[in-house]
Order: C-alpha cells, then sequence, then structure tokens
C-alpha cells in the first residue's frame, strides 16, 4: 500500500524521506542511499528495503 509514516518498531519519523530514497535507488545500492539519508537503525532500514507498492494494483478495484 502506501510507504509508512513512522517505523513500526521504533516509531522514529520515516516517511518524509520515502522519494528521496526512490530517486536515489535508480542510480545507487540501496545501502548507500539509506546510508546517505541517515537511516541508521536495522527496523527502519528494514521499512524501506521491505515496502513493497501495491497501490496502483489496489486503486483498480472499486470501493464496496
Amino acid at each position: 500500500m502506501e510507504f509508512p509514516v513512522r517505523c513500526f518498531t521504533c516509531g522514529s519519523v520515516i516517511g518524509h524521506k520515502y522519494d528521496e530514497y526512490r530517486s536515489g535507488i535508480r542510480d545507487k545500492n540501496p545501502d548507500v542511499v539509506l546510508d546517505e539519508l541517515g537511516m541508521e537503525r536495522y527496523c527502519c532500514r528494514r521499512m524501506f528495503l521491505a515496502h513493497v507498492d501495491i497501490i496502483s494494483q489496489v486503486l483498480k478495484y472499486p470501493r464496496v
């Protein structure tokens, strides 16, 4: 779905860095991009690495 605003584990605000992450991984290794963004905690890094963007697939179906 959509990227979460906060890390599920530690509660740090990470949502504002997702656009920079998406644009950065086109040119560089995701580990390097996360280091540049200041993501030090492994729980926050997991949020970026494990996120699957499926909102475009979900929007195809009407609400009931």
